[in-house]
């Protein structure tokens, strides 16, 4: 949708996108939401440390038309061309990803549901320290299989990556 302001020189492009049901839904309960399109909207706005303030939906309540949700076609958020990262620079990357994909989860969760749910005892605690002891293991396992002769189509990059990465 191309919206204008005060003149033909401040445009405002917003982009529709249909919502449709979610792929978990036939495994869950019902969405407490009225519509997709506000799962949608509500769910990015949970996780975005820095949402699109023109985030909308709007639904045809008793209509078979779908749900849509309104967002800014372009947000003017940077980006990083990952092909053109050293191996380096490319693990330091996925290691921001990581965290920023963490803090997402970890707001997306409700805490006293949660607490609830673990209890008092400490198997919940037992098994996290079990699971990082047996992590050297797993990561000298995953780095064998790394370090697997190259398979026809992947990047040379790959081999760089992997040094940089487990060295």
């Amino acid at each position: 949708m191309l919206l204008s302001g005060i003149d033909d020189q401040d445009p405002l492009l917003l982009q529709a996108k249909e919502a449709n049901a979610s792929v978990l839904e036939a495994y869950t309960s019902p969405t407490p939401f009225s519509s997709h399109a506000e799962r949608v909207v509500q769910g990015q706005r949970l996780m975005q440390a820095y949402g699109d303030v023109l985030l909308g939906w709007h639904s045809f309540p008793n209509s078979r038309r779908p749900d849509y949700y309104v967002r800014q076609l372009r947000d003017w958020k940077g980006s990083i061309e990952i092909s053109t990262l050293d191996p380096k620079s490319l693990a330091m990357y996925a290691g921001y990803c990581a965290w920023i994909l963490a803090r997402a989860h970890a707001r997306s969760g409700d805490r006293v549901a949660i607490a609830a749910y673990l209890g008092g005892k400490d198997a919940f605690d037992q098994a996290i320290a079990d699971f990082s002891a047996a992590s050297p293991t797993r990561t000298k396992a995953t780095l064998l299989v790394l370090r697997m002769p190259q398979l026809p189509g992947r990047s040379r990059w790959n081999e760089d990556f992997k040094r940089a990465a487990f060295s």
